[in-house]
């Protein structure tokens, strides 16, 4: 990874290209993010970067997160996320990513939280069929069938797909393209869907399949 950004997903709309063809895109609220820390192979064993992303107030963090912002001099942030970039010698903790980190045309890779769908069942779950709606089957169309044999292996297999909670996991969407940066506004318009609510934190990233 050469270049990773923290933002805030603002919500989905359309823009038009220099033909005048629409594009289906997510705006996300990009940084300003600012390092907060650097880590390297001598301290820490590994090198990355943190990077801190919204204003938090002073009065609401705790301890120990105060004296890691006082140690590096920078503000109380509200969301932290670790970078491994492929070279963090030209970063310095204080410095600022900001939205013209990336350009349009770019391909980006965009990890966020999806949103969460409580308690479902296996056809909505694990796209399983239905049984048969005819005389017989009895109120069990949408259920999930057996779970184990009687003999063998008379007990329920690890991760059996079964009916239980889903959504609000990680998920990440590789290879979108950057339609559009507005570097005064902090703007990245991305082509497609990103994962999470309006109001969620993403983080976009420099593509590895591109």
């Amino acid at each position: 990874m050469k270049k990773g950004i923290i933002g805030k997903k603002v919500g989905m709309t359309q823009i038009f290209d220099d033909k005048g063809k629409v594009i289906p895109v997510t705006v996300v609220e990009a940084g300003p993010c600012v390092v907060t820390q650097k880590k390297t192979v001598e301290n820490d064993g590994y090198d990355a970067v943190q990077i801190g992303f919204g204003d938090q107030k002073p009065q609401r963090v705790n301890k120990p997160l105060t004296g890691h912002f006082k140690k590096g001099d920078v503000a109380p942030k509200k969301t932290l996320r670790e970078l491994r970039l492929e070279d963090i010698s030209a970063v310095n903790v204080g410095d600022l990513i900001k939205a013209d980190a990336f350009a349009a045309g770019e391909r980006v890779d965009v990890t966020g939280t999806s949103k969460g769908k409580g308690y479902a069942g296996v056809i909505k779950r694990w796209n399983f069929h239905r049984l048969k709606e005819t005389h017989g089957s009895g109120p069990v169309a949408r259920h999930g069938g057996s779970n184990g044999a009687c003999s063998s292996p008379s007990r329920v297999w690890k991760g059996l797909k079964m009916a239980g909670h889903l959504g609000a996991e990680t998920v990440t969407v590789q290879n979108l393209t950057v339609a559009k940066v507005d570097a005064e506004n902090n703007l990245i318009a991305i082509k497609g869907a990103i994962p999470g609510p309006n109001g969620g934190i993403v983080i976009v990233r420099d593509s590895v399949k591109a």
